[in-house]
This record gives structure tokens, sequence and C-alpha cells, in this order.
């Protein structure tokens, strides 16, 4: 009796113990070679430029599938191999309407025989079991034999055509969206309230960074709910090209909003919604071919909304 009574006593010493210990959660990717997911996207992003007091706005519409495949799974580590299995895609601005579904033939529009070329091919991502990417192999590749399907084109046309193909879909476009739909996880337990954060450099044409603040909401055994807040920054010294071949600088800030229904078994969102809204000036530099006698200062604003579902098909 007396052990029992010594047994249950460093029972009730241990049980606060073990209730802190369950507050706490790991959180990260956990794949098995073989699995299976899909990804719906559907995204609008607007941009409105103000030059000469007239507001000119851009308009890009996505809504595509994904298939993604576990290739090899090791210990810290996953290969995943991703292929487009749907891609329209509608890009509108003053001097022209791109609509494109890449399985609807469509021979006046060359985009769309580029982007059927990349539908079904396979390229590879390689992801840290935190969410951090190593590398991103064979897009750019793939990109460039999709771009054969520009070369009846003039030559402008096809650098015109070539720039907004890489900008939508390169390497850097799509790092840079999988850096912002992915959590990166810590990597120690956390629990309900934890804040932590993160930087990723701008992938998207502009040059700077976006630091993400990511917050810990409710979880249970099987999902977890997370928010974040991204904040983006700029370098306003560094050039980039924009439409037309128009050189500038940027001194651009903004933030998004995320919010994350995580599955816990695989650590991917299986929703995500963002909402990430920026302004601030594009510095066009002066330039005789495109007519700018002098430095102008162009107010910029750019508002994406998007929404995404992985679903787990094997």
């Amino acid at each position: 009796m007396k052990h029992m009574k010594i047994f249950l006593t460093l029972m009730a010493l241990a049980a606060p113990f073990i209730s802190a210990a369950q507050e706490y959660v790991e959180l990260g990717y956990s794949f098995k070679t073989g699995e299976q997911f899909e990804l719906q996207q559907e995204s609008r992003s607007e941009t409105y430029t103000t030059v000469d007091e007239v507001v000119q706005r851009v308009t890009r519409d996505f809504n595509n599938t994904i298939a993604i495949e576990v290739t090899d799974a090791q210990p810290g580590r996953t290969v995943l191999t991703f292929r487009y299995k749907e891609l329209k895609f509608n890009f509108n601005s003053k001097n022209q309407n791109i609509f494109v579904d890449a399985k609807v033939p469509n021979d006046k529009e060359p985009f769309q025989a580029a982007l059927k070329n990349i539908l079904d091919q396979p390229f590879t991502v390689e992801l840290q079991n935190t969410g951090y990417i190593n590398k991103v192999d064979g897009l750019d590749k793939l990109l460039d034999a999709a771009s054969a399907a520009f070369t009846s084109l003039k030559k402008d046309e096809q650098e015109a055509y070539k720039k907004l193909m890489k900008d939508q879909f390169g390497t850097n476009a799509f790092r840079s969206w999988l850096e912002q739909l992915l959590v990166i996880y810590p990597a120690h337990g956390i629990k309900t309230g934890t804040q932590w954060e993160e930087s990723v450099p701008l992938r998207t044409g502009l040059v700077g960074r976006m630091d993400l603040y990511w917050n810990l909401q409710t979880w249970d055994s099987q999902t977890a709910k997370i928010g974040a807040t991204g904040k983006v920054k700029t370098d306003k010294l560094e050039p980039l090209t924009l439409e037309e071949g128009i050189q500038a600088t940027a001194e651009i800030e903004g933030t998004m909003q995320s919010n994350y229904l995580i599955n816990r078994s695989s650590g991917l969102p299986s929703i995500c919604v963002q909402n990430l809204e920026m302004s601030g000036d594009y510095t066009y530099k002066a330039n005789k071919a495109k007519r700018i006698k002098r430095d102008l200062k162009v107010p910029v604003k750019v508002i994406t909304n998007a929404s995404y579902k992985i679903k787990q098909m094997k």
C-alpha cells in the first residue's frame, strides 16, 4: 500500500509536466516516397501606375492545377516533382489582352502554344523539412524549350513574350510564389500563440525582401491554424526592367496577410488564403528611345488576392 502511495505521489508530481509537454507541438514537412498531392491556385493581381496623371492598369489572373509527387524522401530533405495539369492565364494591359487555356488550341495566340509545351512536363523542388527550398531544378530548361513557340514572331515580339513567360512562370517567379505559400516552420516545438519569423528575397522582378511573421492560432492531432503577415520592402537603388522594356528603380512597401489550415501529417497547407497590397514609386530612367526625356517618378499600387487548396491523392 505504501508503494502505491509513493507511486500516486510521483504520478501527481509528473502530471503538470505531462500536461505542459502536451501544450507544445512539433510542426514540419513529412513525406513518404510515392505520395501524390494536387494543388489548385486561383489568383488575381492588379497593378496600377500613374504616368502623367493617367492611371494605367495591368491585371494578371491565374487558375492552375499542379500535380506534386514525392520522388525522394530522405531524412531532412525531400525531392518533390511538380507537373502543371491545367494552366489558365489572363494578362491584360493597355496594349494587349492575352487569355490562354493551355489545353485549348488557339492558333492566333503564341502564348497558348508555349504554355501547352509546359503541361505535364516534370521539374523538381528540393525541400528541407522546415520548409526552406534548397533548389528548383529543370524549370528554366522547360521554359527555354516552350519558347520555341515564339520563333515565327518578330524579334521584339519574341523578346516581349519570353520576358512575360519568364516573369510569370520562370524559376525565380515560381520559387518566390512557393516561398510565400509554404510555411517555414521553427526547428523546435511551439505552442498556441507562439510567433516566429523568417526573411526571404523578393524574386518577382522587384528586388528586395519579404519579412514573414507567422503565429500558431490553434492546433489538434490532425490540423493547425496559422496566421501570417509579410512585410515587403524593395531596394530602391537596384535597377529592374518593366513592361515594354522600360528601365526603372522601385521604392515600394507593402503587407501580405495569409491564413493557413495545415495538414499536420504532411505539413502542407490544405487551404491558404492570401492578400497582398503594395504601394510606392517607380522611377522610370531617362530613355530617348522610350520618349522619357528625364527620370520620371511614377506612383504604383499592386493588389493581389489568392487562394490555394492542396489535397492528398495517394
